[in-house]
């Protein structure tokens, strides 16, 4: 298989989707040429990396918060860039971009969450719960990725875009304070408020991923039609 064909449709229905694309065009239109995918990808790996490094440093120095938000800018800019670079110059690879790209994911969502345990503005916990909750979430979209080549970077409108937004807002709060009070009861720590909400929502969105490919799947390949492939292939068998 040559390294030009699409293994799979991109599908990103993100609130940001539409201002992103127009944004990430203007930008591969201006991109040196002496940059190429594989430079933007290491950047949105070694930024994530920074980013996890930094919440830990925060335990002593706050502003190490504020390089965690231009971190996550540069980790958008690198994950988000490489893939529109790749295709605006026509040099795509599709087997060796997706899986180099997921493997970093990974990577930088363990560094940045191990940070986060480290740094006392989230509970170890929670980190390694949400943790697994996003791992499971990932297996599961490459499995649909895998049977269905539709490749799904958002749920309910909501994409890693929308979430580094979220990430930076709740980061800039803790400069204030890392203590959040909820219907006057508290102080409990914002970013285990979030944690557990974020958990609560990628459980969600697993649960409904895999209910609508499961029913996909089903209705192309149902029950019945096997049981009759299965006659038929043992009545030319005798």
């Amino acid at each position: 298989m040559s390294d030009d064909v699409k293994l799979h449709v991109r599908e990103y229905g993100g609130l940001l989707a539409n201002p992103e694309k127009k944004a990430l065009l203007w930008l591969v239109r201006r991109t040196p040429h002496w940059i190429n995918s594989d430079h933007l990808t290491i950047l949105g790996l070694v930024s994530m990396l920074a980013a996890g490094v930094c919440y830990w440093t925060a335990r002593w120095n706050k502003l190490s918060l504020w390089v965690v938000v231009l971190s996550l800018a540069l980790n958008w800019l690198g994950d988000s860039l490489d893939g529109t670079l790749a295709r605006f110059r026509n040099c795509q690879r599709p087997r060796y971009g997706y899986y180099v790209d997921h493997v970093i994911d990974l990577i930088g969502t363990a560094a940045l969450l191990g940070g986060l345990a480290c740094s006392g503005f989230m509970s170890p916990l929670i980190a390694v719960t949400l943790l697994s909750a996003f791992a499971l979430v990932e297996a599961e979209v490459f499995l649909a990725t895998h049977v269905q080549q539709i490749f799904r970077l958002s749920c309910f409108h909501i994409g890693p875009t929308e979430l580094r937004i979220v990430l930076a807002a709740g980061t800039l709060h803790l400069l204030h304070s890392p203590w959040v009070h909820i219907g006057g009861k508290g102080p409990y720590l914002l970013f285990d408020v979030g944690g557990i909400v974020s958990i609560a929502g990628l459980m969600s969105a697993l649960v409904y991923s895999a209910l609508r490919n499961a029913r996909s799947l089903y209705q192309a390949e149902p029950l019945e039609t096997a049981n009759n492939l299965i006659c038929i292939r043992g009545r030319k068998a005798c």
